[in-house]
């Protein structure tokens, strides 16, 4: 691993390397006034954008074939859509197993900074050399006008009470990455009328931190966010602006507003092959490893999946041999109806064991139970065999799913589909 080969932080390199975003951070912690985030969005190329989420088992998924079809990727990064640390369980396993599989590879994250803390001594430990700080202003004053809340623990604070504390704990998470000898670069949305003055002051105060490069990035009108009707700043704003942070600290030029699930060299958008891939992987049957080593299946008579899971008085349990076979385990009675909810907590220990859970049809109290004990909920409609192949493999199941399921079903990204 070469960290000088990131071409983000390394102006020399972004025509040589490209980077893959994997966008498995979908909720976020604060509300810029500047911001929209947009999911299943192909059409924009800005942060907050993405056209699909993934789990982080989906995302190794995608990460492989990315590997595969897109030459001198480098860098593997989280960006979003949403903050990776209102997401840390999320981020934290795609590091781990990014690291694992692929320990050439430069990692790297783009944060609000707010809930980065407790993170940051892995984050030294996984090797995560560089990260990212979006830090708008360093007075009250100013970065009181810039979000409309902050979601801190369990409080949401209002404006000002909301930037004190995120200011407070960006301070100490790149105090704390620099010490950890992480290099570190802050991004600083020049937003008219607001900040422009102020960004001279953030560089200072930036340098003063031994942050490595600070980005001034123009601000971007987005329709839906609190700041839609402001102007763009003039290239001629810009230019200034950043001529004066540049007495005090190196400055990024060449940042192209990236996407949450950017490929390739800067610049250049994902292909068709690229989208589509990650369209499928986002479909794909989480999959929770050798701890759960067994499929379930409800089934009449041992060769489909074609029963619904309210009429079941047994699932049936499959799992896979090292060489791939497929094989029946065992039958296990269900619990008996009549017992409510504790049915399907009764259910969830019985299955405990299971990564996934194939059905015919399902309730929505059976979903919810099973849903929150991790076991993935499949409603499809072919050969036990060829479906269980897929969860342990990973494949997508698209072709199984059943058509029946009421629409809008969001419960899982395979249940009817979403809208169609």
């Amino acid at each position: 691993m070469n960290i000088e080969h990131h071409p983000c932080f390394n102006a020399k390199m972004r025509g040589k390397y490209g980077r893959v975003h994997l966008p498995v951070a979908p909720r976020c912690n604060i509300q810029c006034n500047y911001c929209d985030r947009k999911y299943d969005c192909v059409n924009e190329s800005r942060p907050g954008v993405t056209s699909a989420v993934l789990t982080p088992h989906q995302a190794m998924a995608y990460l492989e074939y990315v590997l595969e079809e897109v030459k001198n990727i480098s860098v593997v990064g989280i960006a979003g859509p949403g903050d990776p640390f209102a997401n840390p369980d999320e981020t934290m396993e795609t590091l781990r197993l990014t690291r694992k599989r692929y320990p050439e590879m430069i990692l790297c994250l783009a944060t609000n900074g707010l809930g980065i803390g407790p993170y940051i001594d892995e984050l030294a430990e996984l090797n995560v050399s560089h990260v990212t700080i979006t830090l708008n202003a360093i007075d009250s004053e100013i970065g009181s006008q810039l979000y409309a809340f902050v979601r801190h623990g369990k409080k949401v604070l209002g404006p000002r009470a909301g930037f004190d504390v995120l200011l407070e704990k960006q301070l100490e998470a790149i105090i704390r990455l620099k010490e950890k000898n992480v290099t570190t670069k802050v991004n600083t949305i020049i937003v008219p009328g607001v900040n422009e003055t102020h960004i001279e002051s953030v560089a200072e105060k930036m340098a003063d931190l031994r942050v490595d490069i600070l980005n001034c990035i123009p601000f971007y009108p987005n329709a839906g966010a609190k700041f839609a009707n402001l102007e763009e700043p003039s290239k001629e704003v810009v230019t200034a602006i950043r001529k004066k942070a540049a007495r005090h600290i190196p400055q990024m030029y060449h940042c192209k507003r990236c996407r949450a699930d950017a490929v390739g060299i800067m610049g250049q958008e994902n292909g068709c092959a690229v989208n589509e891939k990650l369209q499928e992987c986002a479909q794909l049957p989480e999959i929770l490893g050798e701890t759960r080593p067994y499929v379930a299946v409800a089934s009449l008579e041992g060769v489909l999946v074609n029963q619904k899971l309210g009429k079941a008085e047994e699932l049936l349990i499959y799992g896979r041999r090292d060489d791939g076979e497929i094989y029946f385990v065992e039958a296990r009675k269900t619990p008996e109806p009549g017992g409510g909810l504790q049915r399907w907590e009764d259910l969830g220990k019985l299955l405990s064991d299971c990564r996934a859970l194939m059905v015919a049809g399902i309730g929505d109290n059976p979903r919810r139970v099973l849903s929150k004990k991790k076991i993935d909920i499949l409603e499809l409609d072919g050969m036990i065999e060829e479906a269980a192949e897929a969860v342990f493999e990973g494949y997508s199941m698209n072709f199984m799913v059943r058509r029946d399921i009421e629409a809008c079903n969001k419960q899982h990204p395979m249940a009817g589909m979403g809208c169609m």
